[in-house]
């Protein structure tokens, strides 16, 4: 039987402190029932007008997803009813150019994230999608004028049939790679997709922002960004979802395709709700020469699992990755990264900063598998723990794997707390406890923080200002 679309009355949620936490008012527009089968994807490829290859797809992934087991190892997913879950909901809104053609309620929500200003004076262009649907995007003409494209990807499908066939979700994140790779591919939406001309480099960031704004909502944006020969660009991605008693979804998916002397820096600061599962995809294939640049904050969601990957299949390939997670109560954040060194010479540096207060769990997991082909390759892992109380746990679980025996592979890992004797200095000084703490604190996240331009660097420090706030009182 066809799932019956429903208009979206207005959402009740549990709102904070914040007001991004509360779900936005009046959006009026519809979505499918809850649950997933055949007919949800017929319905979700229908509307899009998407050629027959990529239902053909979708319908492959969802047979797969069907039959393949929950993981059995990581966070607990048993609170994850997946038959509760809106596969596709949609804003009245079609995509605008303007900011005053978005609607005024949907418009609010990222006048107060501040997308529009940072467009103004520090991007090359912005998208922002809403729920399952892109309703801003826009590119600078100076940059439209050099060949570089950023589109929503559902526009993308369109208007670049060949390229989007041959790299979306073929080799570099295939549709069976996993149980929740198979679910994003058959129910995806929205998105971005960005093809950088050999030689070009885009000197200001290009972004996006992801609201998913439903109660029992899921969001499923596929990102694809090539960067041909000896280009370059950065993207930055952020997002955020009000708090409801029922679980949400989030299960999106990032491509990136890096060619022969290429260059992309990829920065993401999530910040979902306590009632979100984060089980997102994100993998780069880098070619010879070609660097990827991870950067990542993950502050939000009740459960995440979140391992970014780069594939160094060409020689002197580059990857270096740098994250920090906050774990508060109730929060299961499982994180790492994946670097497969297979070709000589490439070079994978992992950093990762994890805090954890209030009960909070945060687990790293990081895999670094050097290939025979990989002579003289490098590779680091470095994992740095801070724990803010007694009841809070850090785990690490290191992987590596190495068939060559030209390499240099070094992995190491600390864990501890504030001390008495931190404490004793910085209030001799003229500091309560308190802003004693967070000073530690804020000097901890400092290497993640430079890293991210002026903008946003602000909105992760006052997002570990706000979750110090929770940790004293």
């Amino acid at each position: 039987m066809s799932p019956k679309k429903r208009k979206i009355s207005k959402l009740r949620g549990v709102a904070t402190a914040s007001p991004l936490d509360a779900p936005d008012k009046g959006v009026a527009g519809y979505a499918l029932k809850p649950g997933l089968n055949r007919q949800v994807v017929f319905d979700i490829s229908r509307q899009k007008n998407e050629p027959k290859w990529l239902l053909d797809k979708r319908l492959r992934a969802l047979e797969l997803f069907q039959r393949t087991p929950l993981p059995k190892w990581g966070p607990d997913l048993s609170r994850l009813d997946l038959n509760k879950i809106v596969y596709y909901s949609r804003p009245a809104a079609k995509e605008a150019g303007d900011w005053s053609d978005v609607p005024a309620d949907i418009r609010t929500t990222f006048d107060r994230l501040g997308i529009p200003e940072a467009e103004h004076h520090v991007l090359s262009g912005a998208g922002a999608q809403y729920d399952s649907e892109v309703i801003y995007h826009r590119l600078k003409k100076e940059w439209g004028a050099q060949g570089v494209v950023f589109e929503n990807m559902d526009t993308a499908v369109r208007k670049y049939p060949e390229l989007v066939r041959k790299y979306f979700m073929t080799d570099c994140v295939p549709v069976s790679d996993h149980k929740f790779a198979m679910l994003h591919a058959a129910v995806w939406s929205g998105g971005t997709f960005i093809y950088v001309p050999p030689g070009v480099k885009v000197a200001r960031p290009l972004q996006a922002y992801f609201r998913m704004n439903l109660e029992r909502g899921g969001q499923f944006e596929h990102t694809l960004i090539i960067a041909d020969r000896g280009s370059s660009v950065e993207y930055i991605e952020g997002c955020s979802a009000p708090r409801y008693v029922d679980s949400s979804l989030h299960a999106g998916c990032v491509e990136i395709h890096i060619k022969e002397g290429a260059g992309v820096k990829y920065s993401s600061i999530e910040n979902w709700s306590r009632n979100t599962f984060n089980l997102n995809t994100k993998r780069a294939v880098v070619d010879r020469g070609g660097s990827i640049e991870w950067l990542s904050g993950n502050m939000g969601s009740g459960t995440t699992m979140l391992y970014p990957a780069s594939v160094l299949r060409g020689a002197g390939a580059r990857s270096d990755s740098l994250g920090i997670v906050f774990a508060g109560p109730g929060q299961d954040l499982d994180v790492g990264m994946k670097a497969i060194l297979a070709a000589p010479e490439t070079v994978a540096t992992v950093r990762s900063r994890s805090i954890c207060r209030g009960g909070g769990l945060a687990t790293f997991r990081g895999l670094v598998r050097v290939t025979r082909a990989a002579k003289e390759a490098k590779a680091s892992v470095n994992c740095d723990s801070l724990i803010l109380d007694a009841s809070s746990t850090v785990n690490t679980h290191p992987t590596l794997r190495v068939d060559s025996d030209a390499v240099d592979v070094v992995h190491e890992a600390t864990v501890g707390r504030i001390g008495e004797e931190e404490i004793f200095y910085l209030t001799s000084r003229g500091l309560t406890p308190d802003q004693a703490k967070k000073m530690i604190v804020n000097g901890f996240a400092d290497p993640v923080i430079k890293r991210l331009p002026l903008e946003y660097a602000v909105e992760l420090n006052k997002l570990l200002e706000l979750e110090m706030e929770k940790a004293v009182g």
